[in-house]
């Protein structure tokens, strides 16, 4: 057996290594992560559905050999599908219709040798930047439980910083492995677009905004799972450049010195960033400039506002196909009461506009990765704080109440356009961006970009730090990672009482 405390003193290669020795079995660490789920679950709700029995039976047939063999591990309810088990996507028309199959995903996570304990929470198709869905309820922040471990990928975040287990599936469309990354002090890589597999249900995600892998405590714990499931799957739209050498192996690199720009300017929308992220970036650029790297504040040219009503656009258009996708699975007609007010609203608004709203919308974030190239051929590397504030409170960024009551009107007249002539979806959409100005930028222009845990504020809540390389510049990622890593350790601090 493993106790509690030595379970959480390791990461997910820490604890396979001790399954290797025979120190340990992979029922021994199951067993483990059962009880720190039982125990901390109930206050934080990070975990909606258990599997335990089957994990029991799968744990029993690990391969010693695997890179995270008999590692726990818990699965975002979201995208990612098991055979003949549910995925509920944060909704709770889908928590009864088993999947098929597993996705190619998850084949590989478990060809990599996790065993997986249970499904975590997730917003309504994963839309906001915090997890309180109405159909499982919100996600409590480990360091706060009056706070949002941030989302879509909140759940897995609350589990991780909680110690439930050492890493854990996420997914990236708007900043959603880098926002609960930040928000719960934890390391969290968005790749390259095309770097991990979306098949066999799905050729893109989000217009290819949307990309899946793991948060977790270490660095190496993401390089090691990444080198296990990189690489394209059959009948993939496109794929990422190919990697050179383990990322793994660059974990341990140092980096040659870098030319790294940072800014505080918002990338996405308008508005004013918090003191603590600002500090938080600054003390940072303090920190690579002691380590050889040249830093200067400059920002990448971007028209923040025009970017940020385009990407609202193609996601009111992704919304509303997938209501209708889980109406025709379920076989009945999309119908308001089904869906929360703010994911059907944002559904009847892509319903309403013209595909050529679409299309041009899209180009113009193409367009965005094209402006950026310049830049990157003079920076190595961006920096920008991960958020526009802390962690926020829970429910605070949820419509308020006399916009959820104009959403259910609208949805109860099935009258999009209305929300347009009203105002009101510009508005919820100002608000969102001006909490997350730095992430969804680069799920548009595919880059790959990365929320360490450098700085906590006054209070003693997570303030992530973004870096963003250029596009297949993965690697140089992982390098800058380790070495930050290495210079300002984070895996030995835990939330008080975890």
């Amino acid at each position: 057996m493993i106790s509690f405390e030595d379970y959480v003193r390791q990461d997910g290669l820490g604890l396979a290594a001790l399954v290797r020795s025979g120190e340990v079995s992979p029922t021994d660490l199951l067993e483990a992560a059962i009880a720190r789920i039982e125990q901390h679950n109930p206050a934080l709700n990070a975990v909606i559905r258990t599997r335990y029995d089957a994990a029991r039976s799968e744990a029993a047939q690990i391969d010693p050999s695997a890179p995270f063999a008999g590692v726990p591990f818990l699965l975002k309810d979201l995208v990612a599908t098991i055979g003949g088990e549910p995925t509920g996507n944060g909704s709770r028309l889908l928590t009864s219709l088993p999947m098929p199959r597993d996705s190619e995903l998850v084949r590989r996570f478990r060809a990599a040798g996790v065993v997986i304990a249970g499904r975590s929470n997730t917003p309504e198709f994963g839309l906001t930047p915090y997890t309180e869905p109405a159909a499982f309820g919100p996600t409590k922040n480990p360091w706060s439980a009056a706070h949002s471990p941030g989302g879509s990928s909140g759940g897995s975040a609350a589990a991780i910083a909680s110690g439930m287990v050492p890493l854990a599936s996420g997914g990236d469309g708007g900043g959603s492995i880098r926002i609960p990354a930040s928000c719960c002090g934890l390391f969290g890589l968005k790749p390259s677009r095309g770097m991990t597999p979306t098949g066999p249900d799905f050729g893109e995600l989000w217009h290819g905004f949307a990309i899946e892998h793991v948060l977790s405590r270490s660095v190496r714990d993401s390089a090691a799972m990444l080198d296990a499931t990189a690489g394209a799957d059959a009948g993939t739209p496109y794929a990422a450049p190919g990697r050179e050498r383990p990322y793994l192996d660059e974990v341990g690199a140092d980096p040659r010195p870098l030319r790294i720009a940072f800014t505080h300017q918002p990338l996405f929308g308008h508005g004013s960033v918090h003191p603590d992220c600002i500090e938080a970036l600054a003390a940072s650029a303090r920190l690579l400039e002691s380590l050889g790297h040249r830093v200067e504040e400059a920002a990448p040219p971007v028209d923040a506002d025009a970017l940020a009503l385009a990407f609202v656009t193609v996601l009111a258009g992704e919304t509303r196909a997938e209501i209708e996708h889980v109406a025709r699975a379920l076989g009945r007609k999309p119908r308001a009461a089904d869906f929360e007010p703010a994911t059907y609203s944002l559904g009847l608004l892509g319903k309403a506009m013209s595909a050529a709203a679409s299309a041009a919308a899209s180009q113009q974030l193409q367009l965005a990765a094209r402006a950026m190239a310049p830049f990157f051929e003079r920076y190595d590397v961006l920096m920008t704080p991960t958020l526009g504030a802390p962690p926020a409170l829970i429910g605070s960024l949820q419509p308020s109440r006399a916009e959820q009551v104009l959403m259910r009107v609208v949805n109860a007249l099935d009258a999009g356009w209305l929300l347009d002539k009203l105002g009101v979806i510009k508005p919820l959409a100002a608000k969102t961006f001006e909490y997350i100005p730095y992430t969804p930028l680069f799920n548009a222009t595919g880059q790959p970009a990365m929320s360490v845990p450098l700085h906590w504020n006054g209070a003693g809540l997570p303030i992530g730090v973004q870096f963003v390389a250029r596009f297949g510049a993965d690697a140089l990622l992982f390098r800058l990672a380790g070495a930050l890593e290495r210079a300002a350790p984070w895996f030995d601090r835990r939330p008080p009482g975890f």
